[in-house]
């Protein structure tokens, strides 16, 4: 009997020790390519995915990039992310390489976690819908800054005003949702919104988690989320073309109306289903993006109060310059030059997209070095963004650097580039400047946690959402 339990752990140790060499080999086998960049595959499985976050987590995404550029001597090197084989392109060249290539020699690839949340995103035709969203998106904004001064009137009103101290992310969220909401689909009641808001969250949350599909995990909640937006989505979508056949909705009251009427060069509309999925898109792209850069202009501006002095001097002169009343327009945002150079270096310090992948739709040599087909491509913003390569004391604040042409092309990269650049950009770029002149005119700040940590999960927030004191200005 003893010699048979022996026989049985041989057996099973044999057996665990084969399955083992098999898992090693075959994840092996997936880097077996002649002239591949340098780097290491990682384990199998995860790769070096845990240090890829892990590096997020603490504070300093940067880091997995130029660890791995300093120890093999070279801006392109291979690695394992997200349990895939994968190059990271790092730097300008690198940059511009993947934004030029776009449906050449790559295309644009979300791990299967994300294909599952937003199922939709697999059936678009992405570079055409992307070029129609950035030609659509800044005709549209240009006539709706009132209505963002005026969403930005209520929620400083309602949120900032008569408090001594505020928590400022989950406020910075609150009014870019409410912008989003009101500009996008007309959602202004704040019930209907609410209704929003909380799955908004919970496939914020999911979107870069664990990926199991269980009762009660966070990826499970945001697949649910998700199909609970959508449905709610086109629900808003038939009842507006409904709306606008009998005259109750306006052809130019939202994006939405303005995504069901305008057809493309062919004469072609877009289905319901895009629609809500680029509705989704843009809401999901500005829920945390746009807030997180709020969030960090607010952070930046308690600590360095010669820089604060400009935005205000620049903000107040525009605000002295309207009746009572009156509501911001394109005029006004155009002088906002300074403050906006303010917001760019805050995004090339705190980028809310800290990079994306692609996938090799064709073997290709970059740099001399094999990328075989299938491979996945990572860019990453802090490459540039914090390289002093790229710019002279990169850990330094300096709104300058943003003046006359401004950086390098491929450096600054906080919304990406080429054919897939976010659509939302222009918007981004409104909301931001709408939400610090209503800031700097009501207040100065100071950080409540001076030495508050920042995780990047997936994009920078301050771990206890920066509490601040607000000094409202006399008279």
């Amino acid at each position: 009997m003893e010699h048979f339990y022996l026989s049985l752990l041989l057996l099973f140790v044999s057996f665990v020790t084969l399955s083992l060499f098999l898992v090693f080999y075959n994840h092996r086998s997936q880097y077996n390519f002649p002239n591949l960049p340098p780097g290491k595959p990682g384990l199998p499985y995860v790769g070096e995915t845990l240090d890829f976050l892990s590096t997020g987590w603490q504070g300093r995404p940067e880091k997995f990039v130029f660890d791995r550029i300093a120890k093999f001597s070279s801006e392109v090197f291979k690695t394992n992310i997200v349990g895939k084989p994968a190059v990271v392109l790092a730097g300008a060249a690198g940059n511009k390489f993947l934004f030029s290539n776009e449906n050449k020699l790559v295309v644009a690839w979300w791990p299967d976690s994300v294909n599952k949340i937003f199922p939709f995103t697999q059936n678009s035709s992405s570079v055409d819908e992307s070029r129609r969203m950035r030609k659509l998106l800044p005709q549209f904004l240009k006539a709706y800054i009132g209505i963002m001064d005026s969403i930005a009137e209520r929620h400083f009103a309602s949120g900032w005003e008569k408090k001594q101290e505020v928590l400022v992310f989950p406020l910075a969220k609150n009014y870019t949702f409410w912008l989003a909401c009101r500009l996008f689909v007309s959602v202004e009641d704040p019930s209907h919104i609410a209704k929003f808001a909380a799955p908004f969250n919970l496939v914020a949350s999911g979107i870069f988690s664990v990926p199991l599909d269980l009762p009660g995990t966070p990826f499970r909640k945001a697949i649910r989320a998700s199909n609970f937006i959508r449905a709610e989505l086109l629900n808003i979508i038939r009842q507006r073309k409904v709306d606008l056949g009998t005259g109750k909705a306006s052809v130019t009251q939202d994006i939405l109306s303005h995504m069901l009427t305008i057809s493309d060069e062919a004469g072609r509309f877009m289905t319901e289903l895009d629609i809500a999925d680029k509705i989704l898109g843009l809401l999901i792209g500005g829920h945390d993006t746009a807030s997180a850069a709020c969030t960090f202009i607010v952070k930046f501006l308690s600590e360095l109060p010669h820089v604060y002095d400009g935005v205000y001097k620049e903000q107040i002169e525009i605000a002295k310059s309207k009746r009572s009343g009156e509501l911001l327009n394109w005029d006004d945002i155009q002088k906002m030059k300074y403050s906006w150079n303010v917001a760019c270096e805050v995004m090339r310090l705190a980028p809310p997209l800290q990079g994306g992948f692609r996938e090799a739709i064709n073997d290709f040599i970059f740099n001399g070095f094999f990328i075989p087909k299938g491979w996945k491509l990572y860019w990453s913003a802090n490459s540039t963004h914090k390289s002093g390569q790229y710019f002279s004391e990169p850990e330094k604040f300096d709104p300058s650097r943003f003046e006359g042409g401004g950086p390098a092309p491929y450096t600054f990269v906080p919304f990406g580039g080429g054919p897939r650049m976010c659509p939302g950009k222009e918007y981004a770029r409104l909301e931001i400047l709408v939400f610090m002149h209503h800031l700097v005119k009501r207040f100065r700040f100071e950080k409540l946690i001076p030495d508050e940590k920042i995780v990047v999960d997936p994009m920078p927030i301050p771990a206890k959402g920066l509490p601040v004191r607000l000094f409202p200005h006399k008279g």
